[in-house]
């Protein structure tokens, strides 16, 4: 079902204006008015990595007036692949920095506000309280129930969207007129069952076609054409170049969201040491045992000395045998992001060799502690 305007119109347009969108407000349906709609609108993009690369220019270009963008990491090499708001010149830069600068580029009289910060619990209702609709490309759980959860109390729509390898999906999440993000997915999965992109990667030109139709969404909901997916999830499969529906209600039995918790926990993933705690412990001589659960080719890449390398099948295959090698000192899992290592830790943890994660992987502890390390 269609839904009124998002947004009041804004004023009208400047000849320029109206001369750069005339192939827009031709559309049937559409017209003058929806174009100012997009003027008005606020939108938050969540994340300026694959998914936020392929939304960003396409905001930009279609004449959204206010765009804000949050994310507290930097650019990688190998973020540019499916990162197409950066280019070889930004790495090492705020990518909120270098995808500003594309978004000016291609409308300078587009205001875009940065957040270059982590989306926590502590300032996300201050951030979304500023715009009239999220769009979210995050790529972790504890994000997007925290993106869901703010944005309900703040009573403004999300449309997400996930890339898994050559797959993914879109939804809109909006409790205010229907089905939500915890309706479809009312408990996490386990920590370490799904891979992250970085673990198990993701076809570039997935993130074109998701972001693509986020922003299509995006649209709708603010000049209020068309069906929005309130209530359903689009799923594509680039390999098999599908698409197909899955439709979902509002669950009866779900309970409220009256405040924002630690996602992290609800998530399942607190055991975890920083990379700043870690190394602070190893300089004051605190005997640990560092377990590397990635490949070879990961740790002839990066690795912390002293680490002890054993691959995540190895444990998967015999995590007694693994435990018995490991001693008595207090243990450290080790993996590029974190997921595997949470996988690890549970399978250890079951047979009497309890540990902690290091939160963010290797990729943290080359950010935080020794950045002379690659990050790939």
């Amino acid at each position: 079902m269609a839904f009124p305007p998002l947004v009041e119109p804004a004023p009208e347009l400047s000849a320029e204006r109206r001369a750069r969108y005339a192939r827009t407000i031709r559309l049937p349906g559409f017209g003058m008015l929806a174009q100012r709609r997009l003027h008005a609108a606020r939108v938050l993009v969540v994340g300026a990595g694959g998914l936020g690369s392929a939304v960003l220019p396409l905001l930009a270009s279609t004449g959204f007036g206010t765009i804000g963008i949050v994310d507290d990491d930097r650019v990688e090499p190998s973020n540019l692949p499916r990162q197409t708001v950066h280019t070889p010149a930004d790495i090492g830069r705020l990518k909120t920095d270098s995808a500003a600068e594309t978004v000016r580029a291609i409308d300078p009289e587009s205001e875009v506000r940065l957040f270059a910060e982590r989306l926590t619990a502590a300032n996300a209702r201050e951030i979304i309280a500023g715009f009239d609709l999220v769009l979210d490309g995050s790529d972790n759980f504890p994000t997007r129930y925290l993106v869901n959860d703010a944005a309900m109390l703040a009573g403004v729509p999300v449309v997400w969207g996930a890339v898994h390898q050559a797959g993914g999906q879109v939804g809109l999440s909006w409790a205010a007129q229907g089905p939500h993000y915890r309706d479809l997915f009312p408990v996490p999965p386990e920590p370490g069952s799904i891979p992250s992109c970085a673990e198990a990667g993701a076809l570039p030109s997935v993130c074109g076609t998701i972001g693509s139709l986020m922003v299509g969404e995006a649209i709708k909901l603010v000049t209020g054409t068309g069906e929005p997916v309130l209530g359903r999830v689009i799923v594509h499969d680039a390999l098999h170049g599908t698409f197909r529906e899955v439709a979902y209600e509002r669950d009866p039995a779900g309970e409220p969201v009256t405040g924002l918790i630690d996602y992290d926990a609800f998530c399942g993933v607190s055991d975890t040491v920083s990379a700043g705690e870690l190394h602070a412990r190893l300089l004051a001589g605190e005997p640990h045992t560092l377990l590397d659960v990635r490949e070879p080719w990961e740790a002839d890449i990066a690795e912390i000395p002293g680490s002890l390398l054993v691959p995540l099948g190895v444990v998967q295959r015999d995590p007694a045998g693994v435990a018995a090698r490991l001693g008595t000192e207090p243990l450290v899992l080790v993996c590029h992001h974190g997921v595997r290592a949470e996988t690890a830790r549970r399978l250890l943890a079951d047979v009497g060799a309890p540990g902690l994660v290091l939160a963010g992987g290797i990729d943290a502890w080359a950010r935080d502690v020794d950045p002379s390390l690659p990050r790939y």
